[in-house]
């Protein structure tokens, strides 16, 4: 680990003036004052939490402060005004794809996600006959409560129409994904209801599931990498509880390759980023282009062959940056980690410090002890209350963070030997706690597989939050001691997965809002 003297960072830090759009100007500080352009890009990139690869222009006072593109760090004057230009770089896969599929088809490709499952699932338009009969057959229903007898070649095309939907979404709905789509047939063509079932859909739901299976072996026979991977388990002792499927709600967990790409080529620009990070300032726009283009290839490796941390590092050190497990959990879920993560934290954190406050017994002992830390802490209170929430979390839902929220000083260095986990370094003098929050802290590592995986990291939360997202990234399992916790904010921090939850889940949910 490196460790950094807060004196030196307040004489060299840089103060910057962004606009990021018209309406989104903003005050950046930097802890020093970059030696590159790459390298004042790529920590812009990480303060702003920009999602896409940029250039800089600056007002130059040559010519009455008008715009002039950033070619040289050494043209940046003193607090300068910077505005970000948004490059058209690559797309990401999926929307490669589906821009690829979309000239070629001209409708949206069912092979690539964006999306998450809906809440409401919208049945898709059938042919121009079958819709006639459904619209006839719905009339005949209204009038008279008389039930369509769909013929068989009426009922392919409806269950070959409704699979297509659904893999829209998922290539593997779950079981409460066939009830959504079952009931929202009948509900948009009340006709087709089953008289003799509890639900009015039970055989169509089963006729569905069947038809879903149906269209996967298709799809595996083309070659769609998120079911082709499955295509040895049948009949195998393995199968199917070790089917290679989304857990988490990934909307991107095996996606295929894009055009014009193979693994020959994407191998080759594997090489070239493991080059760049080897370089003193490595160039951000190049990794975070090729780690764009070689989105599937990562994720086959690490889906298929699941392996170690250690050589996922050699192999993806650019995995590794806090830019690049956003972008990572941008391209798996279409969602924005860090953004998302710390919204719902702060916008939770006060109804969680009250429910703190109310616990009695052995957890409200622990939790008012994080309080009275959180209240006398010498530092940013933001931070403080985040690392009381994230902390006492935990609390709330059972788990004992013993093995995962590591504590040590600065003068004596020791990596955990544990799976998961956040170790924070305080310095020597400071009063530290097993159970305590380390609140000042000298740096702050996150530990995989007892290898010290990321260091540097501004604090607890912080260090959270990056967890979370190498979680996705690497597809791990979370921490088995702190399942729930993971759970908690997956589904309800970040809204990934369904609104039904396990109960010890729901009940703190219930709490909350």
């Amino acid at each position: 680990m490196q460790w950094k003297c807060p004196h030196d960072i307040m004489e060299t830090r840089t103060v910057l003036r962004v606009i990021v759009t018209d309406n989104d100007i903003r005050k950046v500080t930097l802890p020093s004052k970059p030696q590159t352009l790459d390298s004042l890009i790529e920590q812009l990139g990480q303060h702003l939490d920009l999602p896409y690869t940029f250039s800089l222009q600056y007002e130059d006072a040559d010519f009455n402060n008008a715009l002039v593109n950033l070619t040289d760090i050494a043209d940046l004057p003193e607090k300068p005004t910077l505005k970000v230009i948004s490059l058209v770089t690559s797309p990401t896969l999926s929307q490669a794809d589906t821009d690829i599929m979309s000239v070629n088809s001209q409708e949206e490709s069912p092979l690539t996600r964006q999306d998450p499952w809906p809440e409401t699932f919208e049945i898709p338009s059938f042919s121009v006959n079958v819709e006639y009969r459904l619209r006839q057959g719905n009339l005949l229903f209204m009038r008279d409560k008389t039930y369509l007898q769909v013929p068989r070649d009426m009922k392919h095309e409806v269950l070959e129409k409704l699979a297509e939907a659904m893999y829209k979404f998922k290539a593997y709905p779950r079981e409460e994904d066939f009830n959504d789509v079952a009931s929202a047939l009948v509900k948009k063509h009340p006709c087709l209801f089953e008289p003799g079932s509890s639900t009015g859909w039970n055989g169509w739901k089963n006729s569905i599931k069947f038809k879903m299976g149906n269209y996967r072996s298709k799809l595996r026979r083309a070659g769609c990498t998120d079911v082709l991977v499955n295509s040895m388990k049948r009949g195998s002792q393995d199968s199917p509880r070790n089917v290679k499927k989304p857990k988490r709600f990934e909307i991107n967990f095996l996606p295929n390759m894009p055009a014009g790409e193979n693994e020959s080529s994407m191998e080759s620009k594997r090489l070239e980023i493991v080059e760049e990070m080897k370089k003193r300032h490595p160039s951000s726009t190049l990794i975070a282009q090729y780690m764009d283009i070689t989105f599937s290839l990562r994720r086959k490796e690490l889906v298929e062959k699941e392996p170690s941390v250690k050589e996922t590092l050699q192999r993806w050190p650019a995995l590794f940056r806090e830019s690049q497990i956003i972008a990572e959990f941008n391209r798996i879920t279409s969602k924005n980690l860090k953004q998302e993560f710390f919204s719902a934290l702060d916008k939770n954190t006060s109804r969680f410090l009250e429910i703190f406050e109310s616990k009695k017994g052995t957890a409200g002992k622990k939790l008012s002890e994080y309080l009275i830390q959180m209240k006398s802490a010498n530092i940013t209170d933001v931070t403080a209350r985040r690392t009381a929430v994230l902390r006492g979390l935990a609390v709330l839902l059972g788990e004992d963070t013993t093995d995962f929220f590591k504590t040590c000083f600065d003068i004596d260095i020791v990596t955990p030997q544990v799976s998961i986990g956040i170790l924070t370094v305080v310095p020597e003098d400071s009063p530290m706690s097993p159970q305590g929050l380390p609140l000042e802290v000298t740096d702050t590592a996150i530990i995989l597989e007892g290898l010290i995986a990321m260091d540097g990291l501004e604090n607890v939360p912080h260090a959270m939050c990056f967890v979370f997202g190498l979680i996705y990234a690497l597809n791990m399992e979370y921490p088995s001691q702190l399942k729930y916790t993971f759970e908690f904010i997956q589904r309800v921090f970040l809204s990934l997965g369904h609104k039904s939850l396990k109960p010890k889940l729901q009940s703190l949910k219930n709490l909350l809002f």
